[in-house]
């Protein structure tokens, strides 16, 4: 046996027979989710062992008081996030409590009055809290920037003598203790509230359709951490009433207002929406839907899918017309991380370097800002992609700090899985990519730059014919999308062997980089122009001098070498590239 001083946690997980007994199966598979994404890799993150695990809970050693409490905190902070659209009686939750003490080891378990302190401390803490000793807290104070909170000396069961307890302030908590001594926070979203839509037919089964739409678009906007949305029950109150759009506007402190109305004509149904600024009564957008009343769920979903990915658009739209008027140290987070994002679509190098002022400034404004904190891991990501920093090794450390930051942050935004499957896209590691974007999809499958880039995944892994109806459907999802997803149908085209169709697509493009001139070069010459092949070959030494075959390769991430190869053939095919010997070797 051997004794020695370490950090131990001790966690369980509150209300486990009660839910085993509800859904066994289901209560199984989402702890085993949550281990295998959140918990286990938090734990070795941090530097812990752990000693045993039972159904409910587990025992870990840490051999720092400082990275077991750091880990307790982020898995506590994130399970909250992870619970924040679950139903409170099937939300799974721990307790955790954590002591430092003297400790026997024997034959890989742990034993002691140490470990018998965790246990009880455990016992102590509320739902989703921790609960830590004077040791403890003497050791960590304020090194973490945690807040602890005295619960005085407690008595333990079995034991003699009462300790001292301290518990963990999350998060949360504290900006809600800041918010109440009057301390605002510096992110300001825009506020977007959607008034029931207005049944015009006169037949009362088509209330139930306009009431449905109206939810489902307040349910959809939601999932979007950029804008603030109105909830069902204060937009509710104003159905079937005549209301003044500017006093209702007022009561909500709604920005923007959404209303519509749905009309049946036959086997026929119109739905109108409009977006109004309540500043000015402008309508910023207006569209109409015409449907077949075929499937009144499935007409429901496509409506709400089609509204929901243009509205954001539009919001951003208007909020970058405000924003235009202000001066960059004037503008708050939220302002910042918008203008940030203009500077980004334009994707050349000095507009990164401006977008990437302002999105430094946004996480100083607010450093707890996860949707900034993945915005700068993509704006520092697209000069790490295109070369426009001195040492790529160190700003895509930065990147990854950023994204882990963000995550941890919120783990529940789609832009930070976005983000990160992106990333993971550029160094190729596809499988970690897959993941971060199915859970993006998942958290909002009606966002256009998550659909598109859910295509673009496909094309890299080699399945060209899914990654073409993704892309597809992101451009039909969002009619004003951003003119590069024509290059991503374009190399989606091109890879399921659709020569013209990819010639096609990147023809909708305004200008063309060197490696667009070069899809469509190799789409050409595999369709044996070798003319236009040839003339675009040109285009490619006009638009980048330094062009080479390696500029070529570490732009591609194909999981299957054929997928390669059949790019570089046709270029090859028109001499624009030479492989060396060994690559053409490999490529036979």
């Amino acid at each position: 046996m051997e004794h020695r001083l370490a950090a131990v946690l001790a966690a369980d997980m509150v209300g486990y027979s009660r839910l085993m007994e509800a859904d066994e199966r289901g209560t199984i598979e989402r702890l085993r989710t949550h281990r295998i994404e959140l918990i286990d890799p938090s734990i070795a993150k941090n530097q812990g062992r752990i000693i045993k695990t039972t159904g409910d809970g587990m025992l870990v050693e840490f051999q720092s008081v400082a990275d077991a409490v750091r880990c307790a905190a982020e898995i506590q902070q994130r399970m909250r996030r992870r619970n924040a659209d679950v139903p409170e009686e099937r939300r799974i939750q721990f307790r955790v409590g954590i002591n430092l003490g003297d400790i026997i080891f024997d034959e890989g378990d742990i034993y002691g009055e140490g470990v018998n302190v965790a246990a009880r401390l455990e016992q102590l803490a509320e739902a989703g809290g921790i609960c830590v000793t004077q040791a403890v807290y003497d050791q960590v104070g304020d090194r973490l920037g945690l807040t602890f909170e005295s619960l005085g000396t407690r008595s333990f069961k079995n034991m003699s003598r009462q300790l001292p307890v301290w518990r963990v302030v999350l998060d949360e908590e504290a900006r809600a203790r800041k918010s109440e001594a009057g301390e605002q926070r510096p992110v300001v979203k825009p506020t977007i509230a959607v008034m029931p839509f207005t049944n015009m037919s006169g037949e009362t089964e088509q209330e139930f359709f306009s009431d449905g739409l109206t939810e489902d678009i307040i349910t959809e906007l939601s999932r979007r951490h950029e804008l603030f949305v109105i909830s069902r029950n204060s937009t509710f109150v104003y159905k079937g009433r005549s209301a003044n759009l500017r006093e209702v506007a007022r009561d909500l402190g709604a920005q923007y207002i959404v209303e519509g109305s749905v009309r049946k004509a036959g086997d026929n149904l119109r739905v109108t929406v409009q977006l109004i600024d309540t500043a000015t009564d402008a309508h910023i957008w207006a569209e109409k839907y015409d449907r077949k009343l075929d499937d009144v769920f499935a007409l429901q979903d496509e409506v709400t899918a089609a509204i929901v990915a243009t509205l954001p658009g539009r919001v951003e739209a208007a909020q970058r017309d405000l924003i235009g008027r202000k001066t960059p140290s004037s503008l708050a987070a939220y302002e910042c991380v918008l203008a940030a994002k203009v500077l980004h679509h334009r994707s050349t190098r000095a507009d990164n370097a401006e977008a990437q002022k302002l999105i430094a400034r946004a996480v100083q404004l607010d450093p707890d800002y996860a949707h900034a904190r993945a915005w700068r891991g993509c704006i520092l990501g697209q000069s790490w992609v295109y070369g426009w920093c001195e040492d790529k090794d160190a700003v895509l450390e930065e990147v990854v700090s950023e994204l882990e930051r963000a995550l941890v942050l919120d783990d529940n935004d789609a832009d930070v899985h976005r983000i990160l499957a992106a990333i993971n896209v550029g160094t190729n590691d596809l499988v970690r990519a897959r993941y971060h974007q199915e859970r993006a999809l998942a958290l909002n499958p009606n966002y256009d730059l998550v659909v598109v880039q859910q295509g673009e995944l496909f094309t890299w892994l080699g399945a060209a014919e899914e990654g073409v109806q993704w892309i597809r459907k992101a451009m039909r999802l969002n009619p004003h999308h951003p003119e590069r997803f024509w290059s991503h149908l374009g190399k989606a085209y091109f890879n399921g062997r659709q020569y013209a169709e990819a010639i096609e697509a990147f023809m909708h493009l305004t200008a063309m980089d060197a490696i667009q001139h070069a899809y469509v070069a190799a789409a050409y010459t595999w369709m044996g122009d070798t003319t236009a092949g040839a003339a675009h070959g040109a285009r490619i030494r006009e638009v980048d001098p330094e062009f080479s075959l390696d500029t070529l390769l570490a732009s591609l991430h194909y999981a299957k070498s054929e997928d390669q190869a059949h790019l570089v053939d046709g270029l090859e095919r028109a001499g624009i590239v030479q492989r060396p010997e060994a690559l053409a070797q490999g490529a036979s």
